[in-house]
């Protein structure tokens, strides 16, 4: 995909903040720190359109890329972050959880992105996101980031543990660092848009 125009169109901290404007959209989930900014930087030929957070978990918000003026990709906040209070936490979970919902992203939620370190292998929140996923019937896929930071061996080995947590769904092994898999998660989410 040739990415022609992109911009921070609505940064939401709350659910009625979410845009209403029948534009397709696409979902990044992921733990804090997993690489999210920095992918969705690359996927949008941008250096630092999407801000890496200097505090991994500070920012509550729900951040939406308008791409050639045609959808939205949707910056979702970073998961399993251990130092959040109870009210940052309650915070997380109603934006989150309104966002996902039919009425949330208003029936538009394409496809979700869903973010594993490679290198570190699935954590529990990892697991209990890729769980619900599985079971809302949304259509989703994986992408393993950072995967420069494995040799060969050792990311067969990463990979083959991926997928016999998930089953039939595809991973797509990415690096911020030298683009790998960059074309594979824009065909992944070009296939899911033209299903419209």
């Amino acid at each position: 995909m040739t990415v022609k125009n992109a911009e921070l169109k609505i940064t939401a901290g709350l659910v009625n903040q979410f845009p209403y404007d029948g534009k397709a959209q696409v979902a990044f989930s992921g733990r804090s720190n997993v690489g999210k900014s920095s992918l969705i930087n690359t996927l949008m030929g941008r250096k630092s359109l999407a801000r890496v957070s200097s505090a991994p978990g500070k920012t509550i918000t729900i951040n939406f890329y308008e791409i050639n003026k045609e959808f939205y990709l949707v910056d979702m906040p970073g998961y399993g972050y251990a130092k959040r209070s109870p009210e940052q936490k309650k915070q997380w979970s109603a934006l989150t959880d309104g966002y996902y919902t039919k009425d949330g992203s208003h029936g538009k939620l394409k496809v979700v992105a869903q973010l594993v370190d490679l290198k570190a292998g699935a954590t529990n929140d990892d697991l209990m996101m890729m769980e619900w996923l599985s079971q809302s019937g949304l259509d989703w896929f994986i992408v393993a980031t950072k995967a420069d930071k494995l040799n060969k061996t050792e990311r067969a080995k990463a990979l083959a543990a991926l997928s016999e947590l998930v089953d039939g769904v595809d991973i797509i092994p990415y690096s911020s660092l030298n683009g790998e898999g960059k074309n594979d998660v824009w065909n992944r989410i070009g296939a899911a848009l033209a299903e419209n």
